[in-house]
């Protein structure tokens, strides 16, 4: 029987220690994207596969967090090309773990201050759709963000730069 009350508590003390790393990871990033708030200017560049050679553009985004939860809306606007316009919610898991659909892979906190966050997930990319390991890069501070987009095909060994995105705050 004292076997059996041991490992039960060995059981709920590993669980709870779990959540508050879930948690505290959570937490963490949320605030790291809070930092995001606010409105941002810069450029976007862009490897154009047809040519092969980079693209760049103006590029602003308005970041807000959703009513204090693990959503934030990211405000893409483009001042040249306003069609390519958009909106989108990033959402971070209640573990920690992912950002949307991405995987947490890393967060580190860089020797000028800066966090950067690392996330990779499976998915497909290029004008033939093929299958590829997307990384994603966001380096944050109070006066800089950037994203970066890149991708390793299947049948490839080499990452390439697919887009990246580098702001200032306003």
């Amino acid at each position: 029987m004292k076997k059996i009350t041991a490992i039960t508590a060995l059981i709920i003390i590993l669980f709870g220690a779990h959540s508050a790393d879930a948690q505290k990871n959570q937490e963490q990033l949320a605030q790291d994207f809070q930092k995001l708030s606010g409105k941002w200017t810069g450029s976007l560049t862009y490897l154009d596969y047809s040519s092969g050679k980079p693209y760049t553009m103006a590029a602003d985004i308005e970041v807000k967090r959703i009513n204090d939860s693990n959503e934030f809306e990211f405000i893409n606007t483009y001042p040249k090309e306003k069609s390519a316009n958009s909106t989108q919610i990033i959402s971070i898991s209640q573990d920690g773990k992912y950002i949307g659909k991405e995987e947490v892979i890393s967060r580190t906190k860089l020797a000028e201050g800066q966090i950067q966050i690392v996330t990779q997930r499976q998915g497909k990319d290029g004008n033939d759709n093929k299958e590829a390991l997307i990384k994603q890069t966001y380096t944050i501070s109070g006066t800089s963000f950037s994203t970066r987009k890149e991708v390793l095909f299947s049948a490839d060994n080499k990452w390439i730069l697919r887009h990246e995105y580098v702001y200032s705050k306003k």
